[in-house]
């Protein structure tokens, strides 16, 4: 067995199916599922237990797989001390950032990160918040803007900013009558006031679904909810076609949307956004020249 093969059982772990580790790999389902029995057959153990629902991991094939984790982790940080050696002649960082964050930010980053270092390439990995930290903690990643406090990454993050949660609805909207205006200019309404119409909700699994559900319940708001796992960014586009009210980041909102904004509350609800590299002793010169850029180009934004 060798790299290749060891990224097959792993994606085969992650995917908990053929056909999506198939697709992930770029090869045909039938040749994953021939890898596998190959695999098996020539250790002569069973690495995973087919369902109905798909595959999982043997006791035994969990304790491989962690193993070929490693082996992999192995090879990556002494594959970026070989680059680094060169004095960064080449070479790759894998950057995970979520993509409504990513839209507005990103480009900047990747310029002025090619015009310092032109022969290191940025792999760019779209996820959210609570995502990318796995992916950190799992090594597939050299560095990435994800949301603080972070759940289960330690000491290798610092923060960049705060993003401010949003209510938005459609141009017009009549929760407009409701609104109250600050000496600023800016306007903010109350849950309850907002709670007579519909919310449109992120998903359970992601910070901003958790947030819009704690002040809720927090507030004791009993609401409906006519989409509840849309993404910060859909969420805006469903607001603005006049789907409900929806919460989102203000990086999310171009000021180009044509929307109603509002404050959560006088006071506004923040998040804290940092910059975090995985929990390991070595880090790439690459990933902490890519980090120093990333909060160059937040201090400028902000």
């Amino acid at each position: 067995m060798d790299l290749k093969d060891f990224q097959y059982l792993i994606a085969l772990a992650d995917e908990g199916s053929v056909s999506k580790a198939a697709d992930r790999l770029y090869m045909s389902q039938s040749s994953l599922s021939q890898a596998l029995q190959q695999y098996e057959s020539e250790l002569g153990v069973k690495l995973f237990i087919r369902t109905s629902k798909g595959i999982h991991p043997t006791a035994n094939g969990e304790i491989f797989i962690g193993h070929l984790r490693q082996m992999v982790s192995y090879y990556r940080q002494a594959r970026s001390e070989l680059w680094d050696n060169e004095g960064m002649k080449g070479g790759h960082v894998r950057f995970g950032i979520s993509s409504f964050r990513g839209a507005q930010t990103l480009p900047k980053i990747l310029k002025e990160f090619s015009a310092k270092y032109p022969e290191v390439h940025v792999d760019v990995v779209e996820e959210h918040s609570l995502k990318l930290e796995d992916l950190l903690l799992e090594g597939k990643l050299d560095v990435a803007v994800i949301a603080l406090p972070t759940a289960k990454l330690k000491n290798e993050s610092s923060l960049l900013t705060k993003d401010e949660v949003y209510l938005v609805t459609s141009k017009g909207h009549t929760l407009c009558r409701c609104a109250h205006t600050l000496s600023d200019g800016s306007r903010w309404v109350s849950l309850k006031e907002a709670a007579q119409y519909p919310f449109i909700l992120s998903g359970q699994n992601t910070i901003l679904g958790n947030i819009s559900r704690n002040l809720l319940q927090k507030e004791k708001i009993r609401y409906i909810a006519s989409h509840d796992n849309i993404s910060a960014a859909m969420a805006v586009s469903m607001a603005k076609g006049g789907i409900g009210i929806a919460f989102t980041y203000a990086s999310c909102i171009d000021p180009d949307n044509h929307l109603e904004r509002f404050r959560i509350g006088e006071k506004g609800v923040f998040l804290n956004l940092g910059v975090a590299l995985p929990s390991r002793e070595y880090h790439s010169t690459a990933a902490k020249a890519l980090r120093e850029i990333i909060c160059e180009v937040y201090r400028s934004d902000s």
